[in-house]
């Protein structure tokens, strides 16, 4: 529901949604500007490696945030690596379906972070790691953006 106060309904919510983009998952997070914090939010199956827009449309309608923000991995050179382009395709289908201003970030060893975290700190078993790590490389993503902020 709109705020009613006329200086609080001219402003945005700050939130913003972040992306782990892959091939069979795609995991998902939220954050604020504000606080400068992001959450694991979801793990999104992809159907045939096609990303199931039907799920992440609810998500985004459901959380209204001011934009996205996906993980792009390149090479340690900076050229494309082997999923680097279905990665940039993914951005555009974003902001082609949801009109939202899509941010790049570099995602290098986003997930490979998110494993060692759970496996090593949190002593998370291989099934359970395996349905949240793309969750939480998703929220390293967004928390890397929103530091720069």
């Amino acid at each position: 529901m709109p705020s009613s106060d006329p200086v609080l309904a001219g402003l945005s919510s700050d939130t913003y949604i972040g992306f782990d983009f892959g091939n069979k998952k795609i995991g998902m997070a939220v954050g604020q500007i504000l606080t400068k914090t992001a959450s694991p939010l979801e793990t999104v199956r992809s159907l045939n490696q096609v990303p199931n827009w039907e799920k992440i449309g609810q998500i985004i309608a459901e959380w209204q945030p001011d934009g996205l923000v996906v993980g792009v991995s390149r090479k340690a050179d900076g050229s494309d690596n082997i999923i680097t382009p279905r990665m940039l395709k993914f951005c555009r289908q974003l902001n082609g379906r949801y009109n939202l201003p899509v941010f790049q970030v570099d995602e290098a060893y986003s997930t490979f972070e998110a494993k060692q975290m759970l496996y090593d700190e949190m002593h998370v078993s291989a099934t359970k790691l395996w349905e949240v790590q793309d969750q939480l490389a998703a929220q390293l993503i967004l928390q890397s953006w929103l530091n720069e902020q």
